[in-house]
């Protein structure tokens, strides 16, 4: 068996080696390392699968959450509402342009913002809502984008882990996360569903003036060379990741698939067991399965248990991660908006039982097999 890993980006590149040695040596050999042919290729062509008038590629996720903030005009001490339970960077650019995170509950069976929690939440210094796609799970977008409008709030999505999730509406109507609110933003970073070969990110926006403009703040806030209308930052994909990048998107629905084919496999092999619950998959969401997360349940000992099962699958040179153990309302770097006083029990519940397994597009049914059948065994000791 081959050694099993949490991402395996080094089998998943060699599936695809001669496309990729010969899109970066194409980039090496016309010398436009930045804003090159394959950026603008690269955007065009993931503006058309995920249906948005728009694609700004910039240097990473973190920029990417922080470029549209910046372009929606937030004033500092304005309020952003978002999850606690994230990754920091959704939280860590409010508080990098002095704006005022104010965390929202999640539902303990997606793990995506809780549309219930929002309207007490909301003040008049409230400005926008970024919900996350948490894990490859869409967040409930119609509940959220009513709620925004009701309020006159802007929805930026955090569609970092979640790229090519559908979102199905009522009606029928499907839609790529990342383009249903009013800005998308993503991470190409290596792991991810669609990862570059180092940092990448993007937003995305069907709004022609918004668009202009992040587009200006990703280039220091230049509208054309040596002009600068707004104060910017220098955020750029560079070419050699964009043509990469270019590559690996005709690939992503086949990711996915093989991402939802190894769940399935884990599912099967947890379904009804009373200390497993597998990831819940609403109606509305294809989920994208950027990490396989369940949740351990052992009542008071839920916590101590997570971790046992974390140390005995290392044991067996099983990767497990813990996304994420301390939520943002915890972080030190919140202290001073005395968030930590705010009681917010299913966050604090979720990071005591959360653990995700090895999900990526390369295992294969003896390593799913095997990592299953460790799971088990600890619990049926």
């Amino acid at each position: 068996m081959r050694p099993i890993q949490m991402v395996d980006t080094k089998t998943q590149y060699q599936k695809i080696k001669s496309q990729v040695d010969q899109a970066v040596l194409q980039v090496m050999d016309s010398s436009g390392f930045i804003n090159g042919k394959a950026v603008q290729d690269f955007a065009f062509n993931l503006a058309s699968y995920l249906t948005c008038k728009h694609t700004i590629p910039c240097a990473n996720g973190t920029d990417a959450l922080q470029i549209a903030m910046m372009a929606l005009d937030l004033q500092p001490g304005d309020e952003v509402i978002t999850p606690s339970f994230t990754y920091i960077a959704t939280t860590e650019v409010i508080a990098l342009l002095r704006l005022t995170p104010v965390f929202a509950e999640v539902d303990p069976r997606t793990f995506c913002i809780d549309p219930s929690s929002l309207e007490k939440l909301i003040t008049p210094r409230t400005k926008a809502i970024v919900p996350v796609h948490l894990y490859g799970h869409a967040a409930p977008m119609e509940e959220i984008m009513a709620i925004a409008k009701k309020h006159n709030l802007y929805v930026i999505e955090d569609n970092a882990q979640a790229i090519g999730s559908d979102y199905t509406f009522p009606d029928g109507r499907k839609k790529k996360t990342g383009t249903i609110g009013h800005i998308g933003a993503t991470s190409f970073y290596p792991s991810k569903n669609l990862g570059a070969f180092g940092d990448g990110g993007a937003l995305f926006t069907d709004d022609d003036a918004l668009a202009a403009k992040m587009k200006m703040i990703a280039n220091h806030g230049q509208s054309r060379q040596y002009y600068f209308d707004v104060v910017g930052c220098n955020s750029r994909l560079d070419t050699i990741q964009a043509a990469i990048l270019d590559i690996k998107l005709k690939h992503l629905d086949e990711y996915i698939v093989a991402r939802t084919t190894a769940a399935d496999f884990y599912d099967k092999g947890f379904s009804n067991h009373p200390s497993i619950t597998p990831p819940y998959r609403a109606n509305y969401s294809r989920h994208a399965f950027h990490q396989y997360t369940i949740l351990v349940e052992g009542g008071n000992n839920s916590a101590t248990m997570r971790n046992e099962l974390k140390d005995f699958l290392a044991g067996h040179k099983i990767p497990a991660m813990i996304y994420y153990p301390v939520p943002g309302h915890r972080q030190k770097m919140f202290a001073h908006f005395q968030l930590s006083t705010r009681d917010m029990p299913t966050t604090d519940w979720l990071t005591e039982r959360v653990i995700s397994l090895p999900m990526h597009t390369e295992l294969d049914e003896e390593q799913l097999q095997f990592i299953t059948g460790k799971v088990l065994e600890y619990f049926n000791r």
